[in-house]
């Protein structure tokens, strides 16, 4: 029989079992930043105590199968204290050997300066740039809660788990996570839990010197269950935070934790200096010191502690055992949904996706490329359930609505529109996490001018190589009367700068169609669509038929000069700009000039067709001349040097479109003249 005596003594023992494996964290990271002498040892050895009790107590996972479906999401959002999760990662069993914590920030080590995705398992998002796997977040708990009101039934349960975050000061300064926070609360995703390691820290000094709002009032605003700890060390008041957290079913959870960074460092605890630089070896020797841990000993890891971390692994395979035999007796009863569940996280289509998709004949235009967009989404959205997104409040304009698809709202979360509202950054870290999570085929879309806005996590994404689609409108000085602050010009070349992002300009409402098929079947990149908002005619597949197939190449002859096998000049065009191409070359038959029309409507996959392709298409010894409505710069891998770009290289002008794509040169006239031009500079005599 137990007495006060006795459970006295085991809550003793478990307090120094607790504060053991805490400082195994510590250290571990500690001494692998203080190896690689670079790093940041300050937040791990201030929210060590609170991370090992999220992992200890709640979290869920099987260190064996880190991709196990129904595991809980950790994000560390303060992507600098990545030897923290690390350390957390070796300990509890994931395959990352203590050897990969000693080779900490070197090359090819699966534990880079700050976590990045594919690296070492068990890290469910790249995050470093702060507020960006806050944002993560939001997208993995949209994700949990879409698929749940897909999938679950009343007595069977398949989906259910948490996303926990751990974020810091800098996080919530950065504007991203303040727009992301009033989207959860908006949503009452009430899977979402932060953690908030409030140190009071920064890299200038203390947060005072820019930062003094309430954060808990700032959060408890936005819809969020707020709580406030005042001693991050206390284990036992962490758990009972966490545990009500979990409880609050309605609204996401926000736990504000008052830590101290750089703890145990004598000389360093509450100051920027233990933020991003080592401790020095002596510090590192009397912090040891001070919190009682060996200081002759580095990467050392007690086998008590060890074996207490490595109870994970039963742990998560005795979870993972029970959902699977749960998901055992739901593909009995529900053998259709199961075997859609599989398929989805898997990643695969459905074998009849494309049954639906349009063919666009002449007649069907004028057709602006957004309108073609919109069509082209729902002839195959019924046939793809797990295609879900929204617009940062431009879905009339990006016609980005799925027809039926309901509204994703916090009293529905099985709707398929999702309105961002004008949070374009945000929008674009929570389709990151969203596609993180797996199961959903994520887009957003806004204009493309505000594509500069989410340029942060479309970079991470494209880092990622995740299966993100962007839908951006209005693509150009065509626009029109909304003027130069709306009219895109140096954003394709932006976009095209982000290696591993693939930027898709399609000419009419056919290519349109390519794209879509492209962005839906590529689950290994990005892919931006850059539609236009004016008019244009349809691509007769009867008079063009390379448009329905030449697109899938990245570019293709799209009209041949009709004389001769080499044309005397190759326009090159991309958009819109394609159907003044084809205007040019008939007027420079008459002129006796023998054109090629080459539609290039994504450059990054027409790289990646074979040379003897791209010769044939693009043949090195004809003059080239590029027609595009945005800045010429880049486009020189294509044309050598001189002036070979009718581009647009200021800004652009408030009057209507084609008004302002006259005065920046983008007709017949001027097109025929710049290839005589061009021409005569190649030829070194006057054209006839």
């Amino acid at each position: 029989m137990n007495t006060p005596t006795t459970n006295h003594q085991s809550r003793q023992a478990a307090g120094k079992l607790d504060e053991l494996c805490i400082n195994t964290i510590r250290f571990l990271a500690v001494d692998a930043v203080q190896k690689a002498e670079s790093g940041h040892p300050g937040l791990p050895l201030g929210s060590a105590a609170m991370a090992y009790t999220l992992w200890d107590r709640f979290l869920k996972f099987n260190p064996q199968d880190p991709l196990w479906p129904d595991r809980d999401r950790f994000v560390l959002s303060a992507g600098h204290g990545s030897a923290l999760l690390y350390a957390l990662l070796h300990l509890t069993g994931y395959d990352l050997p203590l050897a990969e914590l000693q080779r900490f920030r070197q090359w090819d080590s699966m534990t880079p300066g700050h976590p990045e995705y594919h690296c070492a398992p068990g890290v469910e998002a790249t995050t470093g740039p702060l507020g960006q796997g806050f944002g993560n977040a939001v997208g993995m708990a949209i994700a949990e809660a879409a698929l749940a009101a897909r999938f679950n039934r009343p007595e069977q349960t398949i989906v259910d788990h948490f996303t926990y975050v751990l974020a810091s000061d800098g996080d919530m300064m950065e504007g991203i996570s303040s727009e992301a926070a009033s989207l959860a609360g908006h949503l009452k995703l009430g899977k979402l839990i932060v953690l908030y390691a409030d140190n009071h820290i920064s890299i200038e000094g203390d947060t005072a010197l820019a930062f003094s709002e309430d954060t808990v009032a700032r959060f408890a605003t936005y819809g969020w269950h707020t709580q406030r700890l005042a001693d991050g060390n206390d284990v036992a008041a962490v758990a009972a935070a966490i545990e009500a957290a979990r409880q609050e079913t309605e609204r996401p959870s926000f736990i504000q934790v008052r830590t101290h960074i750089g703890y145990g460092s004598p000389h360093k605890q509450d100051t920027a200096a233990a933020h991003g630089e080592p401790l020095g070896p002596e510090e590192v020797r009397l912090t040891k010191l001070r919190l009682g841990w060996p200081e002759d000993k580095q990467f050392y890891i007690p086998p008590e502690a060890l074996e207490h971390f490595r109870q994970a692994e039963t742990r998560g395979a005795r979870w993972q055992t029970e959902w699977e035999t749960q998901f055992q007796s739901y593909e009995t009863g529900y053998p259709e949904l199961a075997a859609e569940f599989e398929r989805a996280i898997q990643g695969r289509l459905p074998d009849n996706w494309t049954a639906d998709l349009p063919v666009f004949a002449a007649g069907d235009g004028p057709l602006a490329t957004r309108q073609a967009s919109g069509k082209v989404i729902n002839a195959f959205a019924a046939r793809l359930p797990e295609f879900v997104g929204g617009s940062a409040d431009l879905a009339p304009s990006t016609k980005t609505l799925i027809d039926d698809g309901g509204d994703f709202e916090a009293g529905n979360k099985g709707g398929r529109n999702m309105h961002f509202g004008i949070r374009e950054h945000a929008m674009g870290a929570i389709l990151n996490g969203m596609a993180l999570h797996r199961g959903l085929i994520p887009f957003g879309a806004t204009f493309l001018i505000f594509s500069d806005y989410m340029r942060p996590p479309m970079r991470l994404a494209a880092m990622n190589h995740l299966p993100v689609i962007y839908v951006f409108t209005h693509d150009s000085i065509g626009l029109g009367e909304d003027g130069p602050t709306h009219q895109p010009v140096e954003q394709l070349l932006g976009l095209r700068s982000v290696p591993g992002l693939q930027v898709i300009r399609p000419a009419d409402a056919n290519e349109t169609a390519v794209a879509w098929q492209i962005a839906i079947e590529d689950r290994q990149h990005p892919i931006a669509l850059v539609l236009t908002r004016q008019k244009l005619p349809v691509l007769d597949p009867q008079r063009y038929p390379a448009v329905t197939t030449g697109a899938r190449l990245g570019g293709y002859i799209l009209a041949d000069a009709p004389a001769q096998t080499t044309p005397d000049v190759v326009l090159i065009a991309t958009g819109s700009e394609v159907h003044l191409a084809l205007a040019a070359q008939a007027a420079l038959d008459s002129s006796g000039v023998q054109a090629r029309v080459v539609s290039l409507p994504c450059r990054e996959i027409f790289q990646q067709q074979p040379e003897t392709y791209r010769r044939r298409v693009l043949p090195p010894t004809v003059p080239r001349l590029a027609i595009e409505a945005g800045v010429s710069l880049g486009w020189q891998s294509y044309l050598g040097d001189g002036p070979q770009v009718i581009g647009v290289d200021k800004f652009g002008a408030s009057a209507p479109g084609d008004i302002v794509m006259l005065a920046y040169g983008f007709d017949v006239d001027n097109v025929v003249q710049r290839v005589l031009f061009l021409l005569e500079e190649e030829r070194g005599q006057p054209v006839a």
